[in-house]
């Protein structure tokens, strides 16, 4: 009891705390399209509240990329048209390409792909090879089940095979990445809603759609004077072509950041954050890691404190995620929680305990899930452990968050 009257007053304490939204004027920037529930009202109150409806300016809004802004993964859909074109460079050895791939792995690349670094992959007429890339990217295993990376990682700050992506055009440069970005970029947005390819035996979504409703967000924060971030696990040559589509330019777009060596080419090494140098993809936009990058990038925080939770007015007044990956950040938001809805159950058991009032879940606008029939397992294995252990995810004050019924379909 002690500890939920703890917690009861210091929700009220943070709520207390934030900007209280002022009578909305006529000339406020207004959103325009339509939401689950009363989100698009709560989230108006938000931009009236941080915005040049109130008279400020300056105010953070933060968005994951994929599959929260867009309906399927950008950097996936690069990889596709590269497979498919022969973009990728062969390496001189596939173990050269991640700090943790197994040897298991490494035969599975050589004797599906060759080795033999200058010449490219010539994966379009090799199904093999492009089945082997796609199950390591999609299931961290080779086509024969096993595991394609090993070792020790922070959970919390990388997974390998998100890294691996832009390891894998290592000898390309940005301005190559970025082109063929855009060729995937337009084929992807002439294909149909639901339109899939098989590459190799895998199947894969063959069309990317930006939201409507993000779209519309974006432009309202940014008519309404808000700072607007992009902030994606992807590759960030791929990504900045895609969130200038939306309004949001280069210096606003945070993703993995490869090194490059003095020719100007991509390495394996990546940027680091947070008093963490450069290594081969410990430290990505990944969890708490877009935590570090906001800090780092936004804030301007520098070395260990740029893991930590800022105060009040060095944090997202917005922020939109859609799946794990983006539970620590989102939660860092003062004002809204945006999560869109793709069962993911860390990001679920906190937007549905709803811990300060100020979480908004929406299904996706594009073929949203079915209404979840069983709770999410939030008090036993919905937290990932640095060390990747499953075990319950704990509200701030200690306590643990009970299991959550999915409501929103």
């Amino acid at each position: 009891m002690r500890q939920l009257l703890a917690w009861t007053l210091a929700a009220a304490a943070a709520l207390a705390a934030a900007p209280t939204a002022p009578a909305a004027r006529p000339d406020c920037p207004r959103l325009t399209t339509s939401w689950h529930g009363d989100n698009r009202a709560r989230l108006q109150r938000v931009i009236d509240a941080r915005g040049t409806c109130s008279g400020h300016t300056g105010a953070v809004a933060a968005f994951d990329w994929d599959n929260t802004v867009t309906k399927n993964d950008v950097t996936d859909a690069t990889l596709s048209w590269a497979l498919r074109h022969d973009r990728l460079p062969r390496p001189a050895r596939w173990k050269d390409t991640s700090a943790w791939l197994t040897e298991a792995a490494d035969r599975a690349l050589t004797a599906a792909c060759g080795t033999g670094a200058g010449a490219p992959l010539r994966t379009s007429a090799e199904p093999r090879c492009t089945d082997e890339i796609l199950e390591i990217r999609e299931n961290a295993t080779t086509m024969s089940g096993a595991p394609a990376f090993a070792g020790h990682w922070n959970h919390r700050r990388t997974v390998p095979q998100y890294a691996w992506v832009p390891q894998l055009f290592a000898g390309r440069t940005p301005a190559e990445l970025a082109s063929y970005t855009r060729a995937a970029r337009r084929e992807a947005l002439a294909a149909p809603v639901g339109a899939t390819r098989v590459l190799g035996t895998h199947t894969v979504p063959a069309y990317v759609r930006p939201y409507g409703q993000m779209r519309d967000l974006i432009r309202t924060l940014h008519r309404a004077g808000f700072r607007v971030y992009v902030v994606s696990a992807g590759a960030e040559p791929v990504t900045e072509v895609w969130s200038k589509g939306v309004g949001v330019d280069a210096a606003h777009t945070i993703a993995i950041r490869p090194v490059l060596d003095r020719r100007g080419r991509i390495t394996t090494r990546d940027e680091g954050c947070g008093g963490v140098p450069a290594t081969r993809g410990a430290v990505i936009p990944y969890i708490d890691g877009k935590r570090c990058w906001i800090n780092q990038e936004v804030y301007g925080v520098r070395g260990a404190a740029a893991w930590q939770r800022q105060p009040w007015r060095r944090r997202p007044a917005l922020a939109a995620g859609d799946a794990d990956t983006d539970v620590t950040f989102v939660g860092d938001a003062t004002g809204a929680h945006l999560v869109i809805d793709r069962g993911k159950p860390e990001l679920m058991c906190r937007a549905y305990d709803d811990a300060d009032g100020r979480w908004l879940v929406n299904p996706m606008f594009i073929d949203p899930l079915p209404r979840r029939t069983t709770p999410y397992p939030c008090s036993a294995t919905a937290w990932t452990a640095p060390d990747g252990t499953p075990g319950p995810l704990l509200r701030p004050d200690g306590s643990v968050v009970p299991d959550q019924a999915g409501r929103t379909t």
